[in-house]
C-alpha cells in the first residue's frame, strides 16, 4: 500500500480514539427524542437532555468509548480511502497534492474523495449512530452489525447511504479546501520545525471548524435517518387497531420527510443542535489527524 494510504489509515484511527466521547454527545443531542412517544414528551425530554449537560450525557464509563470500534477499523479505513482518492485526482486534475495552485482543484478532488469513501462512510456512521443512542447497556458496535445484516443484508447497512454521500462530498471539499487555503495563506519556508508543527495543528483544527459548520444541517438528518424508530403505519378508517396490526407493516421516513417533520415539530435550531460540541471535537480530532497525517508521510516517504 502507498504511503498516503497508511498516513490516512492511522491519523483517521487516531482521530477517533480521541474524539469519540464528544461525538457521543454530539449524535445524542442530534438523534433527539424516540419519536414513538407524543409530542410534549419528546419535548420534555429534549430539554431535560439539554439540562443533563456534558457529563449527564455518560452513563458509566463504558459509555465513554460506546460506537467507537466500528468507527476505529471503518474511519481508518475511510480515511486511507479518502486521502488516497483525494491525491489520485488531484494528480489527474494536473495539480500537486504536496503544494497545490488550484483551489478549485483541491475542492473538487475532496469533494470525489469524501464520494468514494461513502462506501465504508455509510455503514459505520450506521452501526456507531446506532450504539451511541442505544439505551441497551449490553448492545455493542459487533452486536448491532450482526443484527442488521441478518435482517435487511447488505442493503441495511447502507440505509441513509444516499445523504451520507452528499454530506461526505460536500464535507471533503471544504475540508480540503479550507485546509490547503488556511495552509498556504499562514506558513512560511522560513518556519522552523516547532512552528511547522503548530500551524499544521491550527489549520487542521480550522478546517474541521469550517467542514462540520457547513454540512451540519445534512449532518443532523443523517443522524435522524439511520437513527429513527421504525413507525407504524396509520390506521385506516373503521379498522380496529389490533395487535396484528401494531406489529406488521412498518415505514421509515426519507431524508426529505425527516427533514421536514423535524423542521415542523422542533423549529430551524433542530438542524444546528449540537454545533458546539462538534465544533470543539472537530477542531481537536482534526488537528491531531493532519497532524499525524503530515508527521507519517513524512516518515513513510524518508524510507
Amino acid at each position: 500500500m502507498s504511503a498516503d494510504f497508511w498516513a490516512g489509515y492511522v491519523s483517521g484511527a487516531v482521530g477517533i480514539i480521541i474524539g469519540n466521547p464528544l461525538d457521543l454527545i454530539k449524535t445524542r443531542l442530534q438523534a433527539g427524542p424516540s419519536q414513538d412517544v407524543s409530542a410534549d414528551t419528546r419535548t420534555a425530554t429534549a430539554a431535560h437532555m439539554h439540562r443533563r449537560g456534558f457529563t449527564g450525557q455518560f452513563e458509566n464509563a463504558g459509555t465513554l468509548v460506546r460506537g467507537a470500534t466500528a468507527p476505529i477499523l471503518g474511519y481508518g479505513a475511510l480515511n486511507a480511502l479518502l486521502f488516497m482518492t483525494y491525491n489520485r485526482t488531484l494528480t489527474l486534475l494536473g495539480d500537486y497534492p504536496a503544494n497545490p495552485n488550484s483551489f478549485a482543484k483541491v475542492f473538487l478532488a475532496g469533494a470525489t474523495g469524501g464520494f468514494a469513501s461513502f462506501v465504508v462512510s455509510a455503514p459505520t456512521e450506521l452501526i456507531k449512530c446506532r450504539a451511541q443512542v442505544s439505551t441497551d447497556r449490553q448492545a455493542t458496535s459487533w452486536s448491532i452489525a450482526r443484527q442488521i445484516w441478518i435482517k435487511d443484508g447488505v442493503r441495511g447497512l447502507y440505509y441513509g447511504g444516499g445523504i451520507t454521500s452528499v454530506r461526505d462530498a460536500v464535507g471533503y471539499g471544504f475540508y480540503f479546501w479550507s485546509y490547503e487555503w488556511c495552509k498556504q495563506a499562514w506558513t512560511s519556508p522560513d518556519d522552523t520545525d516547532r512552528e511547522t508543527a503548530f500551524k499544521v495543528l491550527m489549520c487542521g483544527g480550522l478546517a474541521g471548524i469550517v467542514t462540520w459548520a457547513s454540512i451540519f444541517p445534512l449532518d443532523v438528518v443523517k443522524t435522524r435517518v439511520q437513527t429513527q424508530m421504525l413507525q407504524p403505519e396509520p390506521v385506516r378508517g373503521g379498522e380496529q387497531q389490533t395487535l396484528l396490526h401494531a406489529e406488521g407493516r412498518r415505514t421509515r421516513m426519507g431524508a426529505i420527510q425527516v427533514a421536514k417533520h423535524a423542521y415542523q415539530t422542533e423549529g430551524a435550531g433542530v438542524f444546528f443542535r449540537g454545533l458546539g460540541i462538534c465544533s470543539v471535537r472537530a477542531f481537536i480530532v482534526n488537528a491531531v489527524q493532519w497532524a499525524v497525517y503530515e508527521w507519517m508521510m513524512r516518515i513513510l516517504q524518508q524510507q
